[in-house]
């Protein structure tokens, strides 16, 4: 969508100029001095929310009629309030909100309205509490399994089944009226390292992303995709500089811009992740990234690097380092969007946040979702006594995971629900650890063992074989990435879940239940 000057005039002060182009967030559940400070020095016009942020759905609500009235006060502007909401393992919003699930699992479905109906109640739901921006849908095509940052966050490993599902998500939040950007452009799906640690780097050549990354992307800009979040990955073939995707003018001007014509919202990926922060700086990076084309700047955490960050890009306009029409013109497409979706359309009531027709929703969705991924299942009789229900406490898988929700484990939620006993097993069980399940298992012809990313923690998989091996009837159930179930052979029932929530250990419980079928196709997401 080509961009022009919106809605609101630019502003004259370089200050205000640069404040537009910055993104910060602040912890706690109220404004801080710090957040106050950095609006009234340097004009900062926008604020990305994580779960830290959120307590329930009243308090959020507060919160960001807070956010806009401060930054409006303060720079002239309406603010771009933005949150990862996902869904899945990637969620931000509280409790009493809907959490839909995760593009693994709704592609796993088999029916793309899923993805565009969970789009239209995050829509729904962010709107009426106040936020206009929401960093979804992630277009990675997860085409390596041993992906640390990505693997369930995508809706599978091809780019038709990613192509498919990404647009209807993107559909759903568009006619909730929010902004929605794509991510990680130009593809972070074949890595083995987080840009949250470390700076990964892609041997692929501009023939070879054009063959699939790029794939999704193009349908979604032939879509109309109004934002596109840019990935901190290196790919030396197409960009011959050391920098990533987001400092690269060969990806943001002359691949994404260019070749692709695209000419809506470009933002970077936060700045402070190492891959930038650890290797350019994060306000050098923040530089680069507007001298290679990018528009918004997340610096999501630390005030000091917000102001450093400002200071940085106002010295280098002062200079003649960046040129002030290149300022002006990611000025200009900030403001834009700010005239399209930061004012002017009508919120939700609150009430709308987790009302019984989102959650009746979201749950069929994540029903129609788990996956017979392997064997046949045995359904476990409601209150029988021969079952052993173990796996470990669910943890933050990377830094992209939304912290763990207190109180949430698989083995007590199966045993609430369905009887039979319960064992808390380690993350990572050693050989002391696998003794003691198999001494628990031992008046029990039946275990189910919840997965949580096993390839990772091999003690898990270990102790499924075992345990198998005992002559018990084992079915496991996936709770994160479905590829654990790869390396098991010998157990009765694979079930692939997708994600270690509230949402989805209902629906297992249902499954293994006999109340609803295993109706997910796990090979619409995972080619073997």
């Amino acid at each position: 969508m080509a961009s022009k000057e919106g809605a609101y005039a630019r502003p004259q002060s370089l200050r205000e100029k640069i404040g537009q182009l910055i993104v910060t967030g602040f912890p706690g559940t109220a404004v801080t001095a710090d957040l106050e400070a950095l609006v009234r020095e340097w004009k900062i016009g926008n604020i990305i929310l994580f779960a830290h942020n959120a307590e329930n759905k009243a308090q959020l609500a507060r919160l960001c009629g807070e956010l806009q009235r401060l930054i409006e006060a303060g720079t002239g502007y309406p603010a771009l309030i933005s949150i990862d909401q996902e869904g899945g393992r990637v969620t931000r919003l509280p409790r009493d909100a809907v959490n839909v699930p995760g593009a693994m699992a709704i592609a796993a479905t088999g029916d793309p309205g899923n993805a565009r109906a969970a789009g239209r109640i995050t829509a729904a739901e962010l709107r009426a509490l106040g936020i206009n921006f929401n960093l979804a849908p992630v277009l990675d095509i997860n085409n390596n399994k041993r992906n640390p940052v990505i693997n369930v966050r995508s809706y599978g490993d091809t780019a038709e089944t990613v192509s498919e599902y990404g647009v209807e998500m993107l559909r759903g939040l568009r006619e909730g009226g929010v902004l929605a950007a794509l991510k990680h452009f130009p593809g972070h799906g074949d890595t083995e390292v987080d840009s949250h640690l470390g700076l990964p780097s892609s041997g692929k050549t501009l023939a070879d992303l054009e063959a699939l990354e790029l794939l999704p992307f193009r349908a979604a800009i032939a879509e109309g995709a109004e934002a596109i979040m840019v990935a901190h990955m290196m790919f030396p073939e197409i960009e011959p500089r050391r920098v990533p995707a987001t400092m690269s003018p060969a990806i943001v001007g002359e691949l994404l811009k260019g070749k692709l014509g695209y000419g809506g919202l470009i933002v970077s990926d936060c700045l402070e992740m190492d891959a930038v922060k650890k290797y350019y700086g994060t306000a050098q990076g923040a530089l680069g990234a507007l001298k290679a084309g990018i528009h918004l700047l997340f610096v999501s955490h630390t005030p000091s690097l917000v102001r450093e960050t400002a200071q940085v890009i106002e010295q280098a306009v002062l200079s003649g380092e960046l040129p002030m029409e290149t300022l002006e013109a990611a000025v200009d497409q900030v403001l834009y969007y700010k005239g399209k979706y930061a004012s002017g359309i009508e919120a939700p009531p609150l009430s709308v946040v987790g009302c019984e027709a989102h959650r009746l929703e979201a749950a069929a969705i994540a029903a129609a979702g788990i996956c017979l991924a392997s064997g046949s299942l045995e359904p476990v009789a409601p209150g029988g006594t021969g079952t052993l229900f173990a796996g470990s406490y669910p943890y933050r898988a990377d830094q992209a995971s939304s912290q763990v929700r207190a109180g949430l484990s698989f083995p007590d939620a199966m045993a609430d629900r369905l009887g039979g006993a319960r064992l808390l097993a380690a993350i990572d069980p050693d050989e002391a650890e696998i003794g003691r399940l198999l001494r628990e298992a031992e008046g029990y012809g039946q275990v189910v063992y919840g997965l949580y990313n096993g390839l990772d923690n091999p003690g898990q998989l270990e102790a499924v074989r075992r345990l198998a091996a005992a002559g018990k009837r084992v079915t496991a159930v996936a709770l994160g990435k479905p590829y654990d179930l790869e390396a098991l052979d010998d157990i009765a029932c694979g079930l692939a879940a997708f994600e270690y929530t509230a949402l989805s250990l209902d629906a297992v419980a249902r499954v293994l239940a006999g109340e609803i079928a295993p109706a997910g196709s796990i090979g619409n997401v995972w080619h073997r």
